[in-house]
């Protein structure tokens, strides 16, 4: 295997990049990381090493508005001309991958067409996850792209927990529970194997929680349930998104306030959530700093749902022995942390106070029943790990049967 991995994590406002070196049997090393950010506003591209040292910066000017595509070939230039060795492959994140795709797959037009046709179940993020692969294609048709889902983490739960209680012709064409936030859940699967192992295989309940949020039971390190369902938009509230609805809601939204699918569609994905509740700020620090008390009114729901998840994830597994926090939220908000093992007292949870302000990797006391832990996710290194993966075994089982 010749030249670097690059992982790409695009979104509607920012594209995520990271480089490493694959090494033999080990874990890939980490060469650069960066971004470009406020894309369609101000864009801002950094990288920096390793070691954080920044490698390299530019903003365009107010008067320049460069697309997606025009940064990706930014990207991609600065690219060949940091490396040595032209990339061996580029790995993607790809939000939905249906009941098709359970692994790491290597893009095709066929590939490509039966992903497009999944847009209509992640509006968010599909569209924007696509575009970096069309665009690289288009700038150099011969670099391998693979792509890994949020959603193959997931797919080998038990039958119970992905199935909805409606007629099952309409579960047979796909209606279903998928999950997401899978790279993110395997990341901290491996690195509780690495940092504790005595709990790793056992009743571990992980809240990701970030703009997007949700949380995931896992036994062995193996996702048994989880809050999200056919939608990123099920469970918990998150910074814009509405989390679990009485679908009753839908039917009034459309007979009586007379709302087309595209009005509800922008109301659910981008107007509810942490900011719809607030009025002003689907941001958690703006939240925590304000004395607004719809600012407070909003957080009270997060923490509330996030303990009544934790309780159902519980009964799931048939008890709990870990629970890890990680993302944006779940790894720098102490107060956050704190109010939820509050709640959750009655599962013999008790916290740290100082570790938990401290942002120690385990936060729990000795006198807790259940280990509670603080563990930064690594979506990129997971990516990268299964581009690896799929490079090396390039005719290895990458579609599921269901």
């Amino acid at each position: 295997m010749e030249g670097p991995i690059l992982v790409v994590n695009a979104g509607s406002s920012s594209i995520k990049f990271s480089g490493y070196a694959p090494v033999a049997e080990a874990e890939p090393a980490l060469l650069f990381k960066g971004q470009i950010e406020s894309i369609g506003a101000a864009p801002h591209f950094s990288a920096a090493d390793a070691s954080g040292a920044i490698l390299a910066e530019n903003r365009w000017p107010d008067d320049v508005k460069p697309d997606h595509e025009e940064l990706l070939d930014a990207l991609m230039r600065w690219v060949a001309s940091h490396l040595d060795n032209r990339p061996a492959a580029i790995g993607h994140r790809v939000v939905h991958g249906g009941t098709a795709f359970v692994g790491p797959t290597r893009v095709d037009a066929g590939v490509l067409a039966e992903l497009q046709s999944l847009c209509a179940l992640a509006p968010l993020h599909q569209p924007h996850n696509l575009a970096p692969i069309r665009a690289i294609a288009a700038l150099d048709p011969l670099v391998p792209q693979i792509v890994c889902f949020d959603t193959a983490f997931h797919h080998h739960q038990p039958s119970v927990a992905q199935r909805f209680a409606l007629p099952r012709e309409l579960q047979e064409a796909g209606i279903r529970r998928y999950g997401f936030h899978g790279l993110s859940y395997e990341y901290v699967a491996s690195a509780l194997r690495e940092r504790a192992p005595s709990i790793a295989s056992k009743r571990v309940v992980v809240a990701h929680l970030g703009a997007g949020a949700s949380m995931c039971a896992m036994l062995d390190g193996k996702s048994i349930d989880t809050t999200m369902g056919f939608t990123a938009l099920d469970g918990l509230p998150m910074a814009t998104r509405c989390g679990a609805l009485d679908p009753g809601v839908i039917l009034y939204l459309l007979r009586e306030l007379a709302m087309d699918a595209d009005r509800i569609e922008e109301l659910l994905y981008r107007h509810s959530g942490l900011l719809g509740l607030s009025g002003f700020s689907g941001d958690m620090r703006k939240l925590l700093g304000s004395r607004d008390r719809r600012a407070e009114e909003a957080v009270e729901l997060f923490v509330y749902r996030i303990a009544r998840e934790l309780g159902a994830l519980a009964a799931t597994l048939g008890g709990l022995d870990a629970m890890v926090f990680t993302a944006g939220i779940g790894e720098h908000a102490p107060e956050i942390r704190k109010r939820v093992c509050e709640k959750s007292h009655w599962l013999g949870i008790v916290l740290d106070p100082g570790a938990n302000e401290r942002g120690e990797t385990c936060i729990s006391s000795t006198a807790s029943g259940v280990s509670v832990w603080t563990i930064p996710t690594d979506e990129e290194r997971t990516i990268a790990r299964q581009t690896i993966l799929r490079l090396k075994d390039p005719t290895g089982t990458s579609r599921g049967s269901s």
